[in-house]
């Protein structure tokens, strides 16, 4: 079948659902694709990646790069309007790189260490009610799995399969009734992932100032603003890979962001550049 009939094939059979998802047209029509989601979906391939727990900390990574290269660039621009001197800049900009970055970190630590324990108060009270009131837990279970469609002999045979293994039955609650993730974050790498986005493209702006205190280049402030801009827009263009975005929409729309930052910190700079 040629190209054109598979595209009118998948329309006919999943376009409405295709359209609404924002699917990517390829993804139907590349024989090599499909062969590939064929192999990756096989029983073994399927058994072998979820056998293994995984908690990714890149999104930690790309938030903790947002607010560093943003507030780094910020501080510089503003001791640039002020027409403060590179090393002072350099000052400023290394000041902020270690206390924010840090701040920020033992605030996504506090933040994680915070749900952690919530999620461990919560096993503990769930355990106490299936010792004590198991008909009642069984009966939640019952109804949170109707909600999902289960009905008839479906439902009582799901309903055991659940409630056959209290460990099984503890982590059903937490998940589907109450709204914790299926895997927790892990505090401190969490902090470490967020304060390690922050130090490596906050670092970026500062660079050209820390290179002209020692070799003296030309034009810091404009190299700055590059190397922010290229920051800005990586970071930008891996957080619409992971939510889904055109890379390029998202990393315009981050480097607006930090631009605007950059802009009014700038004018700020300016406006009280009397009182330095």
């Amino acid at each position: 079948m040629g190209w054109a009939g598979r595209i009118n094939r998948v329309k006919g059979d999943h376009g409405p659902l295709r359209e609404s998802a924002g699917i990517d047209q390829a993804l139907y029509v590349d024989d090599n694709v499909e062969t590939s989601l064929d192999s990756d979906h096989s029983p073994s391939a399927v058994a072998e990646r979820l056998k293994v727990k995984k908690r990714s900390h890149i999104s930690d990574w790309v938030l903790g790069g947002i607010d560093g290269a943003v507030t780094t660039f910020a501080i510089a621009a503003g001791a640039l309007g002020a027409s403060l001197s590179a090393g002072a800049v350099v000052v400023l900009g290394v000041a902020n790189l270690l206390a924010d970055g840090l701040s920020m970190a033992a605030s996504r630590y506090a933040g994680a260490r915070t749900e952690l324990e919530r999620r461990q108060h919560a096993t503990a009270i769930e355990y106490r009610h299936i010792k004590l009131v198991p008909e009642g837990e069984r009966e939640e279970v019952r109804q949170l799995l109707a909600k999902k469609g289960f009905a008839g002999t479906d439902l009582d045979r799901a309903v055991a399969v659940v409630t056959a293994d209290q460990d099984r039955w503890v982590e059903f609650m937490l998940v589907e009734e109450l709204g914790f993730a299926p895997e927790p974050d892990e505090p401190a790498s969490a902090a470490i992932a967020t304060f390690l986005g922050f130090l490596v493209c906050g670092l970026l702006p500062l660079l050209p100032f820390i290179a002209d205190e020692v070799v003296d280049i030309r034009g810091p402030a404009f190299w700055s603003a590059a190397l922010t801009a290229l920051a800005f827009s990586v970071v930008g263009a891996v957080k619409g890979h992971l939510v889904g975005t055109p890379r390029v929409r998202a990393a315009l729309r981050t480097l607006a962001i930090g631009g605007t930052a950059a802009t009014v910190a700038f004018v700020v700079g300016v406006l009280l550049r009397d009182l330095v």
